[in-house]
């Protein structure tokens, strides 16, 4: 009995121990409204997403939005130490674009393009 429960805390500390650095719930800098949000991004197959679980409005108090539970990162995949690719979707301005996330210590610099244009996500900054 022991080695079994022995066994399902090294499984369960193993998992734990493999999480990948990106997953987790990241805070967005405003958008061009002043809103931002929580984005949670977890495993998707063999890549990550994240979606929008919460908001917060201009002043940092959480809001109600119909955005809630939408897809805002997808199809992410490491690129390389700490740096990600793949797809991401800008509420505010309703587009989805090209998406290179980089990775540091406590930060997600974001960035998204549309043919050569590209546009500058700011650096979001981990909650959980």
């Amino acid at each position: 009995m022991n080695r079994v429960i022995l066994a399902a805390v090294f499984a369960v500390a193993a998992g734990v121990a493999s999480a990948d650095p990106i997953e987790g719930i990241w805070r967005t800098v405003p958008d061009d409204n002043g809103n931002s949000g929580h984005v949670q991004i977890v495993p998707c197959g063999d890549k990550f997403c994240g979606t929008l679980i919460k908001s917060f409005d201009n002043a940092g108090k959480p809001m109600a939005s119909e955005n809630i539970g939408k897809l805002i990162v997808w199809d992410l995949a490491p690129n390389g130490t700490g740096n990600y690719r793949g797809m991401l979707w800008s509420p505010d301005r309703n587009k989805e674009y090209k998406s290179r996330l980089a990775l540091s210590g406590n930060g997600l610099a974001v960035e998204g393009c549309v043919a050569f244009i590209c546009r500058d996500g700011g650096t979001w900054a981990r909650v959980q």
